[in-house]
């Protein structure tokens, strides 16, 4: 450990400071422009979006990262990329933890369904999209990897954090230069379509008079101190317990990682590459110790609140927005930005187009919610559908926000393969492309299966 007076032991602090200073200008930004405030860009991309600009400038001047200066302890941009990566597992780990109670009519099982389906059958449009564009790219750019147009799939889909761990694993293993960039630039422009497709549908259904902007009715005394939980102050602060609960779950994943990679050491990468979805386990597994103790009266309160841990999985949310538009470095990805830029507008519209469709067809009673939160979703992350949901359910008096909930599970293990294929595109193509397209299909079959088998059951 070097001096306190070194830039070494300050480094990391000033990243931090750095990325939620930019979260306060964009924030008084937004407040202070009207068409920024009336884009529903969420101030973590503007802040991010800052910080692209002042680095950008910075490199241009100077010809150095400005985020690999001593001020960052000079390795910043490692520093940003590793905080794009835990939080996105640490959000997923924050939201596991929230409780799952409540009646599942065969009704509501079939929604959630669906909606699990719609998101894998996203993923697979945008991935064979994206896969299309980059082999046909590949002509024309020979340093283009073929693979890269699956990273359309993980940013848009699943958000900056698996485009980044994708684009590292086809950089590291396979030589596609700027491979973490290219990836967290597909994740970046999702976000713009986010909010360019969302005000774009506000304004359709508040001009056709369907609508009004609903802004929710605030929070109430009962979301922050619920019936048997531990009071908000007492020898430990109730959200010092929530963060607590988020870090042990986070390290038994990591040692659950750490176990897998051990006994598959060929697949480390990949094992580590879904530490997302193993936070998710291990915060399950937590959970259900939880509730095993109180059960059996070993403990007598509830630890975990519901609105904390949306506020902790908010946060995790932000830092990871900012910082993986932050960690962007355009002097790399220069020669890319014509095919960035078809990816992202190929992913805004068979989004846009694809979603819309599906949820006219299967979620009539709430259609214009439903694909609010859906596209949001799939173009950015959970909470950017969230925001776009908020706009006109505030209170979240339809069932979007719980079909965006336990979605999670029916899309993991539909969507798992998309995972594997990933890391199998590089070397196979061709082959990729096609299962890709054969089990968009097969999903597709699933998903319509009302409307396919009835079909067929009348003709006969």
């Amino acid at each position: 450990m070097g001096n306190f007076w070194d830039f070494s032991s300050w480094g990391f602090f000033n990243l931090v400071a750095v990325l939620l200073a930019s979260l306060l200008a964009a924030n008084m930004l937004k407040r202070s422009i009207p068409i920024l405030e009336k884009s529903l860009i969420p101030t973590s991309v503007l802040g991010g979006g800052i910080l692209l600009i002042v680095s950008t400038i910075y490199n241009a001047v100077t010809g150095e990262e400005m985020f690999n200066t001593d001020f960052f302890g000079g390795n910043g941009v490692e520093w940003l990329e590793l905080l794009t990566y835990h939080m996105l597992a640490l959000g997923f780990t924050a939201s596991a933890l929230k409780s799952s109670d409540g009646k599942m009519t065969k009704e509501r099982t079939v929604e959630i369904f669906n909606t699990g389906l719609t998101t894998v059958a996203t993923y697979l449009l945008q991935a064979f999209a994206g896969m299309v564009i980059c082999i046909i790219g590949a002509f024309f750019l020979k340093d283009l990897l073929e693979a890269a147009g699956l990273l359309l799939a993980l940013g848009y889909g699943q958000g900056p954090g698996q485009a980044m761990n994708y684009g590292g694993i086809y950089e590291m293993d396979y030589g596609f230069v700027g491979g973490k960039s290219f990836g967290l630039t597909i994740a970046s422009m999702g976000f713009l379509s986010a909010s360019l497709g969302g005000v774009v549908y506000l304004n359709i259904l508040k001009r056709r008079g369907k609508i009004n902007l609903d802004r929710g009715s605030g929070v109430s005394k009962e979301q922050v101190e619920g019936q048997n939980e531990i009071p908000m102050q007492e020898s430990i602060d109730k959200f010092t317990v929530q963060i607590a609960l988020i870090m042990v779950a986070y390290m038994l994943a990591y040692l659950l990682m750490m176990a897998l990679g051990n006994l598959l050491p060929g697949m480390r990468s990949t094992i580590y590459g879904f530490n997302f979805l193993l936070g998710v386990l291990a915060a399950t597994v937590l959970k259900t110790v939880l509730n095993f103790l109180r059960k059996k009266n070993i403990i007598h309160r509830n630890y975990t609140n519901d609105f904390l841990l949306t506020r902790a999985t908010n946060f995790f949310y932000d830092i990871m927005v900012t910082a993986s538009i932050a960690a962007i470095r355009m002097s790399i990805i220069g020669k890319y930005l014509g095919v960035l830029l078809i990816l992202g507008v190929v992913g805004l519209l068979v989004t846009y187009v694809y979603v819309h469709y599906v949820c006219r067809k299967l979620f009539p009673a709430y259609k214009e919610q439903q694909f609010l939160a859906m596209y949001g979703m799939l173009t950015g992350t959970a909470s950017t559908g969230v925001i776009l949901l908020r706009e006109i359910d505030g209170d979240f008096k339809t069932p979007v926000a719980d079909n965006l909930v336990y979605q999670n599970f029916p899309a993991m293990v539909f969507g798992f393969p998309i995972l594997i294929l990933a890391t199998m595109a590089p070397t196979k193509p061709y082959l990729t492309l096609a299962i890709v397209f054969v089990f968009m299909i097969a999903i597709n079959i699933l998903l319509f299966r009302s409307f396919i088998f009835r079909k067929k059951k009348a003709k006969v």
